[in-house]
């Protein structure tokens, strides 16, 4: 770091002439701004005079062996101090900031200060208790190392003020870092885990957005083309025909359902209908060999279940000879029928199982 010295140059002797009524000096460099000259002339320095424009053909600076480019401008300077930890493998890292301004160039550039860090530098190293700050921690801990080293060089700093001759130096502040590798490590641990919380997000984006897909689309199709209209992603005129086309299919599915299901109701029936026919045919036949039972009632029974329609096979016949004929009752007997009718015919009964003996 070139401050407050910036450059450092050895002049030539300038030679007179007898021709040259008066002597110039062009080897001096061009001086930057806010940085003086500081000419060498025998054994004293001396500040070419402030506010003046430079003149190659002053006395000072004929006469100058070398001269000294000085900063007089303040500026912040920082200085790194190492400290140990826990482990011998890692260190922390003090960077301790200080404003510096040069306040007396002749002084400053016979001592020759080009860099400035150096005596700061000395004097931090000067404080031999601040490694015990940080000795007992590991790099981990670096918060609570940054706070305890900061009150100690700040109380360090107020008993024993920085100095560097020809300049007013102060103490600013200190920062403490740790070392590359733990920082680099820090830095991947937190790339790693944005990296996750990205990805977490977006599967949760993705979540939120598969739900309202499935609500929009449990809403019907209308919906989904409606909100495919407000996006612009649907045609309007596309839409309209599709919902069209959609509707006719879904009336056409509705007729063929609508026509299946009376057949099917009508298939049924008729098979319900045959079973019953089928059921009492066998009931009648079973009868048909007592000769308690009034077979054309029966049949007239028969009839009325099926409808008034004949059953095939069986119908009534004038060849027919009844099963029962009618008579006279038991005396002191009445004979009733299962239903609580008497025959008007003389005690005729319609069932068997009304008979008693």
């Amino acid at each position: 770091m070139n401050y407050p010295v910036i450059a450092e140059h050895i002049l030539a002797t300038v030679q007179g002439t007898w021709w040259a009524r008066r002597r110039r000096r062009e080897d001096v460099p061009p001086l930057p701004p806010g940085a003086v000259h500081v000419f060498r002339v025998g054994g004293n320095y001396r500040t070419f005079p402030e506010g003046m424009v430079f003149d190659p053909s002053h006395p000072d600076v004929l006469d100058a062996a070398s001269v000294s480019l000085v900063d007089t401008r303040a500026r912040l300077v920082d200085v790194d101090r190492p400290l140990p930890s826990v482990s011998e493998a890692d260190n922390f890292t003090m960077r301790a900031s200080f404003t510096c301004q040069v306040t007396d160039p002749v002084v400053v550039a016979r001592q020759g200060v080009i860099d400035v860090t150096v005596p700061l530098r000395a004097y931090l190293m000067g404080d031999s208790d601040l490694p015990r700050v940080s000795a007992g921690h590991r790099v981990e801990e670096i918060n609570v190392v940054r706070t305890e080293v900061s009150h100690r060089t700040t109380a360090y700093s107020a008993i024993v003020p920085p100095r560097v001759a020809g300049m007013n130096v102060e103490f600013v502040s200190a920062e403490v870092y740790a070392s590359d590798d733990l920082r680099d490590w820090e830095m991947k641990l937190r790339d790693e885990r944005r990296s996750w919380e990205l990805q977490r997000g977006q599967r949760d984006f993705e979540t939120q957005d598969a739900l309202r897909i499935a609500e929009l689309l449990s809403q019907g199709s209308d919906h989904v083309d409606a909100f495919g209209i407000a996006r612009k992603e649907i045609d309007l005129t596309e839409a309209a025909a599709r919902i069209h086309r959609i509707t006719d299919e879904e009336s056409a599915h509705r007729r063929t359902a609508e026509s299946a299901e009376r057949a099917h109701a009508q298939t049924r029936e008729t098979a319900e209908a045959q079973m019953r026919r089928d059921m009492l045919l066998t009931l009648l036949r079973q009868m048909s060999g007592s000769e308690y039972v009034d077979y054309h009632q029966v049949l007239e029974q028969v009839l009325r279940e099926t409808g008034g329609q004949a059953t095939p096979g069986v119908g009534p016949s004038a060849e027919t000879p009844r099963m029962v004929e009618p008579g006279q009752g038991r005396p002191g007997r009445t004979m009733a029928a299962r239903d609580g009718s008497v025959d008007p015919q003389g005690g005729f009964v319609k069932d068997e199982d009304d008979l008693v003996d």
